[in-house]
């Protein structure tokens, strides 16, 4: 069973949405959509869960969180004991109103950057790496989508693409 990869090409982003539904509630998966710009409301259309970066980032405003108490701990306390106006405090807890702000600022950094190396693998941007875009237009004026559907089924799908304004189809 051999599959092909179909291009429809669109000029406008409601109409791909149109094309999106009628492939979809057709029984077809849609693989990916290239587009210049986020299409509001597609993900649901073609069935992109919900993304995860989230979670992602309070794991790593987390791990932030926990990096500076260790060292504000160690710092401050165990290593080199503050000694603020004759008055020597060796515990953590009465010095953490202190350290909320080196905390939070810990947090946010650590979120930050974490987040977007987690995104940049995750999505595999990184640089060096080669583009997966098929069309070079769609980074200026067209939307791609892109299915992949057995061989009996490829003009089925081209006639849909076609029927829904799809500028250009192209069969690979």
């Amino acid at each position: 069973m051999s599959k092909k990869i179909i291009h429809g090409i669109y000029d406008d982003d409601d109409q791909l949405k149109v094309g999106a539904r009628k492939i979809v509630s057709s029984g077809f998966k849609v693989k990916e959509v290239f587009s210049p710009f986020p299409i509001h409301g597609i993900d649901p259309i073609i069935g992109i869960p919900r993304t995860r970066i989230a979670i992602a980032a309070f794991m790593w405003g987390i791990t932030g969180t926990c990096l500076a108490t260790l060292m504000m701990w160690y710092m401050m306390i165990s290593d080199w004991p503050t000694d603020v106006g004759g008055k020597p405090n060796w515990s953590y807890i009465y010095n953490l109103p202190a350290f909320i702000p080196i905390a939070f600022e810990s947090t946010v950094l650590c979120a930050a950057h974490l987040m977007f190396w987690t995104f940049a693998f995750r999505s595999w941007i990184l640089p060096g790496v080669s583009a997966k875009n098929p069309d070079p237009r769609t980074t200026d004026n067209m939307f791609l989508m892109l299915l992949e559907v057995k061989e009996e089924d490829a003009d089925r799908v081209v006639g849909m693409l076609k029927e829904t304004g799809a500028l250009e189809v192209n069969v690979k």
